[in-house]
């Protein structure tokens, strides 16, 4: 009898600690969609994050008002509106990951455009994108910038060069092709997952080797 208590109880504890584990490793993730092309990235990001919404436990967007124009352009709709997270203004400083204190410990750009790569490189917070990003950076945190532009000139490069060195991650939105995409969303989604595998976030896709 007394074993079986010990058997149980330990039990019980395992599961306490896998449950304190999960909600230590839930996600405050900030999304930043700039003007640079490359919609669909952003749309699949959102769609797969919203689905894995037990991964997370704050998922905030800002999107600036290219971004929104470009969405329209490239996607024919206006549907980044109909998600079911938060959105802030470009000019909303009182954000809460404006500031380190609100513990966002990851922020993506997609996609990134150089004028922003630019700012956050040469540290000018104009705006919610750029010091969401500054933040980031100096909080020692997660900042993946999702680029889609190309090809680069030596001032993209360079500014590159001073993110990787800050500590962010240079992302280049690269399809690859040994999953055989057969559509046009298929080939997003192999830049989609490496940036949500980026982001620590658990998915199911192809894997090289297996």
């Amino acid at each position: 009898m007394h074993q079986a208590n010990v058997c149980a109880n330990s039990a019980t504890f395992h599961k306490l600690l896998q449950a304190l584990s999960s909600y230590n490793n839930m996600k405050k993730i900030v999304i930043a969609i700039t003007g640079a092309s490359g919609s669909i990235y952003a749309k699949d990001l959102l769609d797969k994050l919203v689905a894995a919404k037990e991964q997370w436990d704050e998922l905030s967007v800002v999107m600036t008002a290219n971004a929104k124009l470009v969405w329209k352009t490239e996607l024919d709709n206006e549907a980044y509106a109909d998600y079911p997270v938060k959105f802030y203004s470009p000019a909303d400083f009182m954000a809460p990951f404006a500031s380190g204190s609100g513990q966002y410990d990851t922020m993506i750009i997609i996609p990134c455009s150089m004028g922003t790569l630019g700012r956050i490189a040469t540290g000018i917070s104009n705006d919610l994108v750029t010091r969401a990003a500054d933040v980031v950076l100096k909080e020692r945190r997660k900042l993946i910038c999702v680029l889609r532009d190309t090809p680069y000139n030596l001032v993209h490069i360079r500014n590159m060069e001073t993110l990787t060195l800050a500590g962010a991650i240079i992302c280049p939105a690269t399809p690859s092709f040994y999953s055989k995409p057969r559509s046009i969303e298929e080939v997003a989604a192999t830049v989609v997952d490496r940036v949500l595998d980026l982001a620590g976030i658990t998915i199911k896709t192809f894997r090289w080797g297996k």
